[in-house]
């Protein structure tokens, strides 16, 4: 099965190169399809997209040169393409999320931040439960699992589970990680999913509908999170743990 990866792109010049090398690097066994949604950059990040618009290769992987710009290389991996949508404003990750779904073709989609906070090695198995196994429509990930996840604010971890536990109380469910970035799930999920959002609300609004659905088998497991600070470019802040609260309640009885 063809593995779409949606990665939503606001002003991370540093990182993205790095972030498509193991973007790339990961399930080398998988066709894979790459959208990027430039959100609007303002840092360098747009122009060094478009420059890489066309990349694509086969059986081939990715390497950064001295310049910080991607070459293709001859590798294990198996057919990749890369997809580049420019937004003109920035509109939000949920907005930019939109964009990316309604581009991609493969028949299971995976979220990746342009960052470095997440490990794509951690896909294996997510992918394993829903292409191999077929056990699984949807597969969070949860940081709270006792993976390698770097300690930083006590107010950011106390925001996660009680937005995670006042999710599980509403819509009967059992996930320790609704804000995480990392959902797979198959093109009938993604088909199903009626999307508005456009800031960080959007992992609140996708993880409702998909509960809420009561037809799509949802799993979640353990994966490695390796944040930022807010110096370091971490760019979600408490207002967005205010909207998360009020979204609970909105997508569960709107």
């Amino acid at each position: 099965m063809k593995l779409s990866i949606v990665i939503p792109c606001y002003n991370e010049r540093e990182t993205i190169a790095e972030c498509l090398v193991r973007v790339v690097a990961a399930l080398p066994e998988v066709v894979k399809e790459i959208v990027i949604v430039d959100d609007g950059s303002r840092d360098g990040t747009r122009d060094w997209l478009v420059r890489h618009a066309a990349l694509a290769g086969t059986a081939c992987a990715l390497e950064i040169d001295e310049r910080g710009d991607l070459r293709v290389v001859p590798g294990p991996g198996r057919e990749f393409a890369l997809r580049v949508v420019l937004h003109e404003r920035n509109r939000g990750k949920g907005g930019a999320l939109q964009t990316g779904f309604e581009t991609v073709s493969g028949e299971v989609v995976v979220i990746q931040d342009a960052d470095l906070e997440y490990d794509p090695d951690d896909w294996r198995t997510m992918y394993e439960l829903i292409a191999v196994k077929r056990v699984a429509d949807v597969v969070f990930g949860s940081r709270f699992y006792g993976r390698p996840h770097r300690a930083l604010y006590f107010h950011h971890f106390l925001a996660n589970r009680v937005i995670s536990l006042l999710f599980d109380a509403l819509y009967d469910q059992t996930l320790t990680d609704i804000e995480v970035c990392y959902k797979m799930f198959t093109r009938e999920v993604l088909a199903d999913l009626r999307l508005s959002a456009n800031d960080f609300g959007i992992e609140v609004q996708m993880s409702a509908q998909m509960a809420l659905a009561r037809k799509w088998r949802i799993y979640e497991l353990g994966i490695s999170y390796y944040g930022r600070t807010y110096a370091e470019g971490k760019k979600i802040n408490w207002k967005d743990g205010v909207k998360a609260l009020w979204y609970l309640v909105k997508y569960r009885f709107a």
